[in-house]
């Protein structure tokens, strides 16, 4: 979930972890071209995918989410692996458009297991580079 959702830490909420990612915009935009459908499939939901090739400039959009999916395996201290995979991870908007993340099985676990309850994330972009910060809280 998103701090712009409303949600704050209660008296006595933990942060578990935090995360961060960079990435610069022309290397995703250089993977989508040499890689296409096959780097969007190992690395992307349908939900992302989608919500991408929408918009005017869809690389900007591809590196800040992966930019997310970095930053949330660093919250979880594994990166991207056995324990979490790249489609573990996937960015949504909520009503008031703010990033949220969905867990697949493998990241609900993950969470369960470090003793969180939510991943709270922003992003951001600019014409050169993409980035993430997540966090793993528990209210």
């Amino acid at each position: 979930m998103s701090a712009a959702a409303g949600i704050s830490l209660p008296p006595g909420g933990v942060l578990i972890g935090l995360g961060a990612d960079l990435i610069e915009v022309e290397r995703v935009r250089g993977v989508l071209e040499r890689q296409g459908p096959r780097f969007l499939d190992r690395v992307f939901t349908d939900e992302e995918r989608t919500y991408c090739s929408g918009m005017a400039h869809p690389h900007k959009h591809y590196a800040a989410r992966f930019a997310a999916k970095e930053a949330v395996s660093k919250c979880f201290t594994t990166g991207i692996g056995a324990e979490l995979g790249w489609r573990s991870v996937s960015v949504y908007h909520g009503a008031r458009h703010e990033p949220l993340i969905r867990l697949d099985d493998k990241g609900r676990a993950l969470l369960a297991q470090v003793g969180a309850t939510y991943v709270m994330i922003t992003l951001s972009h600019t014409e050169t580079h993409a980035m993430a910060v997540a966090a793993l809280v528990r209210a």
